[in-house]
């Protein structure tokens, strides 16, 4: 009797299989980008302790003057945690629920989250959804802020449409001396997770 060959697979259904799970895959990255782009902005609140901790770095700067007659020069230095940045925001601001930073090494990203004047034109009554890349370095002892990029609603403005803002030192020409940069503060510095500034002597 001869022997019936075993049918062979369909290349149809075996080209079927990998491509659907492409397809999920897509799918799944898609919707974490969507989840990760939309999600809400959680105002920082500080701890008792957290809140004393960030109040003695303040008020560091400027300690009154001891009952004893002797003399102590005062910090030269503050370094703000981005938890203390955003608590901060959120205790002194109405934006904790609409304005997070994250600090990064050299950089200062920030996301804007919150709903348009329904009187606007267009976009009235509509959820601003913006975000802002800052980089901060110091330049001849001169503390700078340079825009980088500002995202509205996933789309990258072009320089033109800001005024040809990006590339420019906004802090010198915002609270600048005459010479440039930040008065009174001799470097400022973005690292993983904290911002650094250095007082002048």
């Amino acid at each position: 009797m001869t022997e019936v060959p075993p049918p062979v697979p369909s290349k149809r259904r075996s080209c079927l299989v990998p491509a659907l799970i492409t397809i999920i895959v897509i799918l799944a990255v898609i919707l974490g980008v969507y989840w990760w782009h939309n999600r809400p902005i959680k105002p920082v609140q500080l701890s008792v302790q957290e809140k004393a901790a960030v109040e003695a770095k303040l008020e560091a700067v400027q300690a009154p003057a001891p009952a004893e007659p002797t003399y102590e020069k005062g910090a030269s230095e503050i370094i703000l945690t981005e938890r203390e940045l955003n608590g901060l925001l959120n205790e002194n601001t109405s934006l904790g629920d609409k304005l997070k930073f994250e600090l990064v090494e050299g950089a200062v990203h920030a996301r804007i989250e919150t709903d348009l004047d329904k009187d606007l034109p267009i976009v009235g009554g509509k959820r601003l959804k913006a975000q802002a890349r800052f980089f901060v370095n110091t330049d001849s002892g001169r503390p700078k802020l340079v825009l980088d990029d500002l995202t509205v609603w996933g789309i990258s403005l072009p320089n033109e449409w800001l005024g040809g803002l990006k590339g420019q030192d906004l802090l010198g020409q915002t609270v600048g001396s005459k010479g440039g940069g930040l008065a009174g503060v001799k470097e400022m510095k973005v690292e993983s997770g904290r911002l650094v500034i250095r007082l002048a002597d």
